[in-house]
């Protein structure tokens, strides 16, 4: 069951964070009658450090309360006024999703001064890209924490040792161990790595080590045919050659 495993767990968490995305985006680009920029930063900054925030900073705020309301409440409303582990669980990893845009933000500035001086600066803050978040959760993932699985209110390691080892507001969460993604499960809906083409020199996820888990991979030549060195015939036709290569494809075992 994938209930409650760590890809659940970055699920929950990076669709949470894509909400956050892309509700701060509209209200910065004006697209939303319910928010704009961050008003709250108006006015502020730092006369003796020569800057003051101005242009368009992303409510974030904004972002992370519809979130909350539109994942979060649910979840409440399904499991009752005090709510399953399991519940708590994934609320945690929304909010663990919402956290990551949050701590990722930062500050870009603009010059002003003559022929571009900078003897003042106006800064707003601003979202990192989608890309950067996703790559935050996905340390995250790769370094969840396995809780136990007698789920109460309060959520707890699964190692007693390290129970004493707060968890943070960052981290994601996940009671159950991932099922085997490599050998086919009908009853799980898993279809296994075999058959799967890989990439002989990559070292990444697509790359035949990672990828045919162990197993290897078979090699086989694959021919191409295709139009090539067209030319334009007056009047009026196309003339091609008919060209073939030869590649090596690399399946896994």
């Amino acid at each position: 069951c994938f209930v409650g495993t760590k890809e659940t767990a970055f699920i929950y968490a990076v669709t949470s964070a894509g909400l956050v995305h892309s509700v701060t985006r509209s209200c910065s680009a004006g697209n939303m009658t319910e928010c704009s920029c961050d008003t709250s930063l108006q006015h502020g900054g730092s006369a003796s450090e020569g800057w003051h925030w101005g242009g368009c900073s992303d409510d974030i705020h904004y972002g992370m309360s519809f979130s909350r309301k539109f994942l979060d409440v649910p979840i409440k409303n399904l499991t009752g006024k005090s709510g399953s582990g399991l519940a708590a669980m994934n609320r945690h990893n929304n909010e663990a999703g919402r956290q990551a845009v949050a701590k990722l933000m930062s500050v870009d500035c603009r010059c002003h001064g003559v022929s571009g001086s900078c003897a003042v600066k106006t800064c707003w803050k601003t979202m990192s890209s989608f890309e950067k978040i996703g790559r935050f959760l996905k340390d995250k993932y790769e370094n969840s924490i396995q809780i136990s699985d007698r789920l109460k209110k309060k959520l707890r390691r699964k190692e007693k040792s390290q129970r004493k080892i707060p968890i943070g507001k960052e981290d994601l969460l996940y009671v159950n161990k991932s099922p085997n993604y490599c050998v086919e499960d009908q009853k799980l809906g898993i279809p296994g790595t075999q058959g799967r083409e890989c990439n002989r020199t990559s070292e990444g996820p697509d790359g035949c080590n990672l990828l045919c888990c162990g197993r290897g991979y078979n090699t086989h030549v694959v021919r191409h045919v295709e139009r090539c060195e067209c030319k334009f015939i007056w009047c009026c036709y196309v003339r091609c050659r008919r060209c073939e290569t030869m590649t090596d494809v690399h399946t896994c075992k």
